[in-house]
């Protein structure tokens, strides 16, 4: 990819509680190093793969509107990017209709890269969709429960 031409973008979403209500977290890369966020409820309530698929959808209209025309997108989110690169399907009809969108919202760009990154990697845009509920930025460790020292 030519990375002289090449915005990046990292997303995240978060349900509170799974389900309930939905965050989203965006960070948002030109060629030139402007960086752009943007951290809001979205007054909908679904699951976690549901935020994801959403601050996806989000991220690459964000990009789109910025000027954006190659793009490298990372997120910690196996099921929204494994549905939106891979030719499958879920039977969850809202979430179908999600990848759906952002399917049709990737054809605008001239090359997008869409890359699985580990958690501790999307850190700003976690932060951001924890901030979008009101949560502080830091997440609980895995489990959602802080465990009792001994």
């Amino acid at each position: 990819m030519d990375a002289a031409r090449t915005w990046r973008a990292w997303f995240d979403g978060s349900a509170l509680p799974n389900p309930g209500r939905i965050g989203i977290g965006i960070v948002l890369v030109a060629p030139d190093g402007v960086r752009r966020d943007a951290s809001r409820p979205l007054g909908c309530s679904g699951c976690n793969n549901e935020a994801e698929l959403r601050a996806l959808c989000a991220a690459l209209d964000m990009a789109f509107d910025a000027g954006a025309r190659r793009l490298e997108v990372r997120g910690d989110s196996d099921v929204a990017l494994g549905y939106v690169r891979g030719p499958g399907a879920t039977r969850i009809e809202r979430l179908n209709d999600l990848v759906v969108a952002a399917r049709e919202r990737l054809r605008r760009f001239d090359h997008v890269e869409l890359l699985w990154v580990p958690r501790h990697r999307n850190a700003e845009a976690d932060r951001l969709a924890r901030e979008a509920l009101g949560l502080p930025g830091t997440p609980l460790p895995s489990g959602g429960r802080r465990r009792r020292r001994r």
